[in-house]
């Protein structure tokens, strides 16, 4: 008797698989169409396209630099070089124009790029500018027929939208994963400049860095840069840049080559449990003041060093990092509230960031002695990872910067005995020496002292 039941019931379900995979999916319920994200993807897709790289990397061998060795092999006496190549992904934001918003770290150190289209067509491409702090870099094609897509408003996006990423991983050809907003204003994540991510499951995997994240109108919100992934795959965890700040930075891109930023122009440190109760305050939270340059936007505002700095234009500050991010992300001379706390009493200044144009500078507008050299501040990047101080960017064979023994590359970690941050504080401490100049710099993994005449 149950034998029969069994056999009867599996009979049954095997009917009812074999009329299942003998039928169509309806292609609508009670009249209506089941929803689709194709449309939308038709739309988009056009205008996502894969970034391939070459790099040229010197490759040093301690047998092929001996001469002895070279000899003995007749072995030729030129550079010996490897060929590495990148792949990405990039979004056409410009089709007359040709402008491809994509990933620095893509076109990072690239001696080719170049942009395979949705139709099969590539095409050689040149880098207009990028911006190693914000991850962001703008690349060009001359071509016709191209398919643009609209910049949305990525400051409207809530957390629970839906978002769509469209890429290029592995290099497998175009590909679409789907998820929500899972956060907003992501940031703390190390060594990935200044921060302010949009953070979504939907797969963002190797070779979708640059690609689109597009709400549900087809609409570039976000451009994939990160994951987080302990293991290297894809968790559930991708990180995309607000199309609001991709914007900015293409802005400054196109119209200077580089991007301006300003600064408050103060030195802080984290707020530590001890340096809390020593200031007589209940939290350790924000970020103290140790240093208010003279005539910078803080001074101005009245700012003063032993203050500490709980929230900057509505966002809390919880330590000198975060202030650091924010500042970063702020546009120039717009006046943002700066709430502190001055002797455990809370106070708010209204301060406007200064345009600054101590991301790069000529040595010889600091002080004729570094005439020849360009300096420039070290990418946030490696100040995340406690580097401090300014590099020497390029320098002038036979100026006078390399008469004194200054070398392109160098690190200038101090000033007349004092340790430097950056550029402001070089020009600072500059300024204190009155005529005299010894420079501390790191070149290689040795320290030096670089009397300037």
């Amino acid at each position: 008797m149950n034998v029969q039941i069994k056999t009867t019931a599996i009979g049954i379900v095997y009917g009812l698989l074999a009329s299942v995979a003998q039928a169509a999916l309806p292609s609508q319920i009670d009249g209506q169409p089941l929803p689709s994200l194709a449309p939308m993807l038709e739309q988009v897709t056009p205008a996502v396209v894969n970034v391939n790289t070459k790099s040229r990397v010197r490759v040093r061998n301690p047998y092929f630099d001996d001469p002895f060795f070279r000899r003995f092999f007749d072995l030729p006496s030129v550079p010996r070089e490897r060929i590495e190549r990148s792949l990405g992904s990039g979004v056409i934001v410009d089709a007359e124009r040709g402008l491809v918003l994509t990933n620095n770290h893509v076109v990072e150190h690239a001696d080719e790029i170049q942009v395979t289209l949705f139709d099969g067509r590539t095409l050689d491409a040149e880098l207009v500018g990028a911006d190693p702090d914000t991850d962001v870099a703008v690349i060009k094609v001359v071509a016709t027929g191209l398919t643009a897509l609209p910049l949305a408003n990525s400051d409207q996006l809530r957390v629970g939208d839906f978002v769509v990423a469209v890429g290029n991983p592995f290099g497998l050809g175009q590909t679409v994963t789907s998820g929500i907003v899972s956060a907003l204003g992501r940031s703390g994540l190390k060594g990935l400049g200044f921060q302010n991510f949009i953070q979504t499951d939907a797969s963002i995997n190797p070779g979708n860095s640059g690609g689109a994240l597009v709400d549900l109108n087809g609409g570039l919100v976000g451009i994939n840069s990160a994951i987080f992934s302990p293991s290297g795959g894809n968790v559930g965890i991708g990180f995309a840049i607000p199309s609001t700040l991709a914007r900015s930075v293409m802005d400054q891109l196109l119209s200077y080559g580089e991007v301006r930023r300003g600064t408050f122009g103060v030195q802080t440190q984290d707020l530590s449990p001890d340096l809390a109760r020593a200031l007589g305050l209940a939290q350790a939270r924000g970020a103290v003041v140790t240093q208010v340059l003279p005539g910078s936007a803080a001074d101005k505002a009245g700012i003063q060093a032993g203050d500490v700095i709980t929230e900057v234009g509505a966002k809390p500050v919880r330590s000198a990092a975060e202030l650091e991010n924010v500042e970063g992300l702020l546009p120039l001379e717009q006046s943002v509230a700066v709430e502190l706390l001055r002797d455990g009493k809370p106070l708010s200044r209204q301060v406007s960031l200064k345009a600054t144009s101590t991301q790069r500078v000529e040595g010889a507008d600091i002080d004729a002695k570094l005439s020849g050299a360009t300096l420039a501040e070290l990418p946030l990047n490696l100040r995340q990872r406690g580097v401090s101080g300014v590099q020497v960017l390029e320098l002038v064979d036979e100026s006078r910067a390399a008469r004194n023994g200054l070398q392109s590359g160098d690190l200038i970690v101090g000033v007349n005995r004092f340790e430097i941050g950056n550029l402001l504080q070089l020009q600072s401490l500059i300024e204190r020496g009155k005529g005299r100049l010894l420079l501390t710099v790191h070149r290689g993994r040795r320290a030096y002292l670089v009397p300037m005449r």
